[in-house]
């Protein structure tokens, strides 16, 4: 039997969490499980921005018409609405197999000293805290059968912090160290806890850092090669559809042009 053919079969039935899923590196991911599982994985799709996700269910209904979908409109950051809506969620998606804590963001290139404290907040609240919250949330439900996924995400720049980007950086590092806490809290049990850490990938992602100027988001691409969001996603799947025995437990990809987050930032490739 072929590897795909035995992954495609892993994921069959598997119901699977995906938190910022209305575009990026989380739509592409939604789109890499129903391919993977020939439409047979369930997809909880969660985001703030509703509308994104109805009309991400709507593609992906046209390329995949069985395939069964949830989403819901879910601000991470609120962390008092995470155990109701999980309480909340229909009978056939109540038993997640698999947790994306994909939700994150950067905002701003301020240097220490200048950095405005709603985006202090902002991106600790989204990369930590949510984080953490939704997976304590959802551990009990992987406890209660001794089985399931947490993926969490990180990045390049949880390894290689960069001037300018003091805040994120700290919030990837502490997702770093929260992830391999849990995964040596997890050891004796069949729960596994991976860390898929991105570099430059090509996205919202610099938009949103930016605060809406394009022209300078896109200047973070220029004369590079970055990663496209369904680079990621395949490892993401590729790393929950192992056998069971198997942890990808900490993993880096980042494109070819990219040394660490410094290159990329400051316009240096090489």
């Amino acid at each position: 039997m072929s590897q795909g053919r035995k992954a495609a079969e892993r994921l069959v039935n598997k119901v699977v969490l995906i938190t910022g899923a209305s575009a990026g590196i989380g739509a592409a991911t939604a789109l890499e499980y129903l391919d993977a599982s020939n439409a047979k994985a369930k997809l909880i799709l969660v985001a703030r921005r509703l509308a994104k996700l109805e009309t991400l269910k709507a593609d992906l209904l046209k390329q995949f018409p069985d395939a069964q979908i949830h989403i819901a409109e879910l601000d991470v950051t609120q962390t008092e609405t995470i155990k109701p809506f999980l309480e909340g969620l229909p009978e056939d998606f109540k038993d997640i197999d698999i947790l994306i804590n994909n939700a994150g963001k950067a905002l701003g290139t301020d240097l220490v000293g200048d950095i405005e404290i709603d985006d202090i907040k902002g991106m600790m609240d989204t990369n930590v805290i949510a984080l953490i919250n939704m997976t304590q949330a959802v551990l009990p439900i992987f406890k209660k059968k001794n089985s399931g996924d947490i993926v969490n995400i990180g990045s390049v720049a949880g390894r290689d912090a960069y001037p300018t980007g003091s805040i994120y950086c700290a919030s990837k590092f502490a997702v770093k160290a929260f992830t391999d806490s849990l995964r040596k809290e997890l050891i004796s049990s069949k729960i596994r806890v991976i860390l898929i850490a991105p570099g430059v990938v090509e996205t919202d992602f610099s938009v949103v850092r930016f605060k809406g100027d394009t022209d300078r988001a896109a200047s973070i691409y220029q004369d590079i090669s970055p990663l496209e969001a369904e680079d990621v996603a395949d490892l993401i799947v590729y790393s929950t559809s192992r056998r069971s025995n198997t942890v990808i437990a900490d993993a880096l990809i980042f494109p070819t042009t990219q040394g660490s987050p410094f290159h990329i930032y400051h316009g240096n490739s090489k």
